[in-house]
Parts: C-alpha cells; structure tokens; sequence
C-alpha cells in the first residue's frame, strides 16, 4: 500500500491538538453571539417556552409589563418593559449560543452525508443505486477513492480508511473483516485497496445522521436530574409567586394607616402598582438558573464532542458523573498493548553487553513487537548501534514462526537463536549443548512476576549453550498510577480487566496502581461483575470494541464503544470514542462530575442572588410605610423607582455574565461530597450574595439621574 497507516492507538495522541483549535475561538465569539440571536428570538414562541416553567412566566411577566407600559407610558414602566423582554432574550440567548457551538461540527458532518451512490451485491453482480436506498442487510463493494455509503462491518477485504470527516484527524485508520476492527461508517472515504460492507443501519439513522441530531440538540431529551431541578425551581416559583400577592395587602393596609406617605412611581393609592409587582416576581422567583439550565445540559454534550465522544443521550452523561466503578481493559488501556524489552539477565557467566549484541542481532529478523523491542532496548540501554539485515548480506536470517516460536541469524558458521524458553532450550539440547538449572529459576521469577521470559542461545564454534535470558513485559503507560490516584480521590473504584492469569493480572494491577483487577475474564464474567456492582448500589461504567463486550457495555450504566469496535458493541453503548482511545473514559468520568457541580454550582448562585434582592427591593419599596424597615436598607438605593429598575436590569445582566461559565463548566477538583458542598457555598453561595449588592448599586448609581427614575 502506498497510503501510510495508522493503527487506532495513534489517534489519541493527536486529539489534544484538535481539541485545543477547536475552543481556541473562544466562548463568546461575537460572530456566535450574532448568528445565535435570531435563533433567541424565535424561541420566545410561547411553545417552546412552556418547556421552562420559570422563564415562561417571566415572559408572561413581560407581555403583561408591556400591557401596562402602553397604558402608562411612563419612563419607569417602559424601561421595566424592555428589559423583562431583554431578560427572556437572554435566557434563550444562553441556549441558543449553547446550541450554536455545535452547529459548526455539525456543518462538517454533513459535507460527508453527501449524496453517494453504493455498488449494491445482488446475486453475484453489482448494481449501482443511491445510498439513500440502503437497507439493513445489504453488501456493498467499496474500493479507493470510494465513499462508503453507510454504516456496516467488512465482511471482506482490507483498507486503509479517511475518517476525517468524523474524528477530525488526517492519518487513515485500518478496518478489516473478521476482528474487533471491522466496523466502518457511511461518509468516510477508502483510500486504499477494496472492502466488502455489510450495512448495518436502519435508512435516516446512520451513524452520522446521529451525531447531526445529538451536537446540534434537537434530541437532547431532558436528563432525570435536569427534571427533578425543573420541578423544584417550578415549586419556588409557586412559592415566590404566593410570596409576591402577599405584598399588596401589605401595601394597602400601610397606605390606609399612613395616609399623609406620598405616592410614588411604585406605590399608589392601591397599593403596589401592577409594573412594580411583576418586576417583583420576576427578580424573586430563580430566572438565573431556570436561564442557564439548558445551556448547562448543551454545553456537557458539547464538551464530550470536543474530545471526541458521542453521548446517545444526556442521561450517559449525568451518569458518568456519578460513577463509582471503572472497569478498564489492561490491553491498550493501562498498558501500551505489546510486551516490550525491560533487561537482559545473563546466565552462564556472559556478560550483559554480551547477551545485548546477541539478543539484538537474533532479533533483526523478527518483525512482532516484541522483536522489534529487544532491537530498540539493546541501543537505548546499552549504546549498541542498531544493525540492519543489509550490512550482513552474507548472512542467513531466521524470521520469527509461530511453528518454530524462535528467530536468529546464521553468519560465519555462528548460529544464534532467541524465542521461547523451552523452544530455544531444546535447541541447544539438539546441538550438543546442556542447559543450566540456573536457567529454569530465571524463567520462573520472571513469570511468577508477570513478565514473559525469552531465551538466547547460540551454537559457536561447535560449541552450543544458553547466553541468557530477555525479560518481557506489559508496560504500564506513563501517568496511569497518577490518574489512578486522581479516581481515588474522586471516590472511583478502578478495576483491571483482563485475560491474563490472576498472578500477572496482580503484577500489572500493583504496578499501574489500580483498586482491584478481574482475570481471566470471559464477556460473561464481565456481566456478573458489573450485575454484582450495581445491585450493591453502585454506578459502573467500562470501555469495550468487541462483540463479545456487547452485554457488558449494554449493562453499564456508561457503556463507551470504541470507534474501531464492532457494530454491535457501539449499538450496546451509550457513548461511542471517535479515537478509539479506552483511557478517555477517565475524561468522560470528570467531564459528567463538572456537568454536576456547574448545574449545582448556579443553582446555588441563583437562589444566594435572590436573598440579596430582597435587601435592594423591599426596604426601598416599603421604608416610607414601615419605618423600621430602614435598618435593612443597607445599599441605601436612591429611590424606589430606581431599586426596582436597577434588580431589573441587574437580573438580565448577571445571564449573559454566566453564559461562558455555563459553557466552560465550573472546574472540578476531587474531594469528598462536604468538601464539595462547602467549596460552592463559599464561591457560589457568597458570591451570590455579595454580587447583587455591588452590582445593583452600581447599576442604582448610573441611572438614578435619568428623568422619570429618580423620582
């Protein structure tokens, strides 16, 4: 093949970047603050508020101030009018702006569902028809420089395959029928060689269609804790609405005992005028959070699709932030997937720089990963220049075989081999050679800790013996203990999968540092475990790309599918890596835990926000009737018209104040639950309280001089 590969676990690396250039356009460019104020005002349809109990009354509270705005047309009644109206606009503005950062993925996505014609199999023969006619079941033959025309798993053949226009990465990945990387997706592009598809897709519900739909919201479907918040702030504003009719017979009985208090723009003979009341309701009743909620909601998916991940739903996602167990794959997970040389124990009295040159030259023949190692450790640990097959033409190359379980070199009557224990032991046995007990203990504790032992012998001189022993092991990627540590303290159990036997599942789990680990695992183990786990009340989630991972990932309370997986496992899941990266689901976990504490985090500031609201309105509206209220009028407000207006204006302005912290999310740092709470009451809870009161001041200062206002 003349395209370059790329194995899946070289995408990872190079999503970092891709994420960076994503954001890096900031989180209110003004251009998406412009495209996304249109979208604002077409949500002030009264169909699509009803949906958010708490700012469809305030447009109620809006139509009814502008009712008596025209009726009054007084400054004061008109500036409260506009601004109710700007409140509303805001509020959709936060979840338009939210909405509208994905919009532009979304673009991307549909350049690849192009229209695209498929060679369907019929019998033997082709036939070319549009990919739109596609059904479940079809077989398609796609060849390079072919789109492929929809969602399937390779049945035949081997290709190198853009997919670009899903993961944002250039380099092309490898799909190929019989393994756990057969699935491919309709709108990439075949570079290389020819495939036979099986699709797999359902019309109009292809992998892409999907992603359309999730990143620009439209089937984002309210989450379980989205709704029981809705509820709760719909009941505080029953209560605050209770709160605010209750204000009027306060207002009469006052006017009636103090006859001789002048009328005001707020108070009349009747009491509280009807501006005032509604300006009441909507500063009291929690219009921040139900402002902000969507957005939160949006702005979690939104973050997964940044790096990468496709959440099914938004319920995955509150999920991931609950979770208490992580199963994680050991191969390609914790550690890097192939055994690489770690040191060169001679035995035999060879010396170590010795049993290096020889371990490396019976290693140029051998092309596996592990082979490949010993080349790469023998120059990095020993200096030794690495020798190409071509400086010793002479020579006879011996390529690893899995009959033989062995590779070497044969060059001037010097035969050197290294492969298995007992294969390269029985070799030198064949040559006249004896093998030392010495090396039967060597290879036993390299095993007993994990590792795999390879042997090199040599036949020199007539003369055959043992040089010494290679140790192979799982290593463990860089960093993993640390973000272990980093669950931990977060509260999440970590647990190993893997097929490995329990004695080297237990070195590997010790090294890399996790909680527990599961050996031997078969797909039906995986499912008792995570069934044990949840009937104890806990939350699990686990990565997987095979058929055979299907059941555990359906289980799952977050189940991540690979990209490379199979169909079926990303049908199980609810979330599906585009890298194919199974460390992300440690991003996955803190990016659902920063969903929750953003969403508690501004719930806390709204409701702090309307304690310091009071303080601004009711001494300023009711000090003239009920003197002894002047104690609480701390701000010292100008005047009444002015207290009202400034809550008002203040009310809107903290909204568009929040968007990029709901769009950014709060920072989660891991602590306990207390730690947590008490955290947000001091930032959130204090500084909600504290940012009514300079902020409404500020706002008293710089409008009570505007005719109509002061009075």
């Amino acid at each position: 093949m003349s395209t370059p590969l790329q194995t899946p676990r070289q995408a990872p690396e190079q999503a970092p970047r891709q994420e960076s250039a994503r954001v890096s356009s900031g989180l209110l460019d003004p251009r998406l603050l412009l495209t996304s104020l249109p979208l604002a005002v077409r949500k002030l349809d009264p169909r699509v508020m009803w949906r958010n109990p708490v700012m469809f009354i305030v447009e109620v509270g809006a139509v009814w101030a502008t009712f008596l705005a025209v009726r009054e047309h007084t400054v004061f009644a008109i500036a409260i009018m506009v601004w109710l109206w700007l409140t509303v606009v805001f509020a959709n503005l936060a979840e338009a702006v939210a909405e509208g950062r994905g919009k532009a993925q979304a673009d991307t996505l549909r350049k690849a569902k192009k229209d695209t014609t498929a060679r369907r199999l019929v019998n033997g023969r082709e036939e070319r028809v549009p990919a739109a006619e596609l059904r479940q079941g079809d077989v398609v033959v796609v060849e390079a420089g072919q789109v492929i025309p929809g969602d399937g798993d390779v049945v035949e053949g081997i290709a190198s395959v853009d997919e670009s226009a899903i993961t944002g990465e250039s380099a092309p990945v490898i799909r190929e029928s019989g393994g756990d990387r057969s699935a491919v997706t309709g709108g990439t592009k075949v570079l290389s060689d020819r495939i036979v598809v099986k699709i797999t897709q359902k019309p109009g519900e292809s992998f892409i269609d999907k992603m359309i739909s999730l990143v620009e919201g439209a089937s984002r479907q309210k989450t379980p804790n989205e709704i029981a918040l809705n509820i709760l702030l719909a009941a505080l504003t029953i209560i605050f609405m209770i709160a605010t009719a209750t204000m009027q017979p306060f207002a009469i009985w006052g006017k009636m005992s103090n006859p001789g208090v002048p009328d005001t723009g707020a108070l009349d003979g009747n009491g509280v005028t009807g501006i005032v009341l509604v300006s009441l309701l909507v500063c009291l009743i929690p219009t921040t959070i139900g402002a902000l909620l969507s957005a939160i909601g949006i702005a979690g998916m939104d973050r997964l699709v940044q790096r990468n991940v496709l959440a099914m739903s938004g319920r995955a996602v509150e999920a991931a932030g609950d979770v208490n167990t992580l199963l994680l794959d050991k191969t390609g997970t914790i550690t890097l997937g192939d055994r690489q040389a770690s040191e060169f124990i001679p035995v035999g009295g060879v010396s170590e720089e010795e049993l290096a040159s020889s371990a490396q030259l019976a290693s140029l023949a051998d092309e596996t990963p592990e082979g490949r190692s010993v080349v790469v450790y023998a120059k990095q640990a020993y200096g030794l220049r690495e020798r190409g097959p071509g400086e010793l033409s002479h020579a006879q190359w011996v390529p690893f075989a899995a009959q033989t379980r062995m590779s070497g070199v044969d060059v001037d009557g010097w035969r050197l081999r290294k492969g298995a224990a007992s294969a390269v032991a029985d070799w030198v046995r064949e040559h006249g050679g004896l093998v030392s007990p010495a090396l039967g203990d060597v290879v036993d504790g390299i095993s007993a800790s994990g590792g795999t032992p390879l042997v090199v012998g040599e036949v020199k001189d007539g003369r055959a013996r043992v040089l010494g022993v290679i140790h192979l092991k799982d290593v463990v990627k860089a960093g993993m203990r640390e973000r272990f540590d980093h669950m931990r303290a977060m509260g999440i159990k970590t647990i190993m999968v893997t097929g490995d036997n329990p004695l080297t599942a237990k070195a590997i789990a010790e090294e890399a540092g996790v909680d527990d680990f599961l050996a031997e695992a078969k797909p039906e183990d995986k499912l008792a475990f995570i069934k044990a786990e949840q009937d104890g009340g806990r939350l699990v989630a686990m990565t997987g790309d095979g058929t055979n991972d299907a059941p555990a990932l359906a289980q799952a309370d977050v189940g991540v599918a690979m990209n490379t997986g199979t169909s079926a496992a990303k049908e199980a899941g609810n979330m599906v890596d585009l890298d194919s990266d199974p460390t992300k689901l440690i991003e996955i976990v803190e990016i659902g835990k920063q969903l929750l504490i953003t969403r508690g985090a501004l719930t806390t500031f709204s409701i702090a926000n309307d304690v310091a609201k009071y303080f601004a309105i009711i001494p300023a509206l009711f000090v003239g009737l009920y003197p002894g209220l002047d104690a609480l009028n701390i701000m010292r407000l100008s005047s009444p018209q002015s207290a009202i207006l400034s809550a008002v204006i203040f009310n809107a302005l903290i909204i568009i104040a929040l968007i990029p912290l709901a769009l950014r999310g709060v920072r989660y740092r891991p602590g306990s639950a207390s730690q947590l709470l008490n955290r947000n009451l001091a930032v959130y809870g204090l500084g909600g309280v504290i940012a009514p009161f300079v902020g409404i001041k500020l706002i008293d200062l710089l409008i009570q001089f505007i005719p109509g206002i002061s009075s």
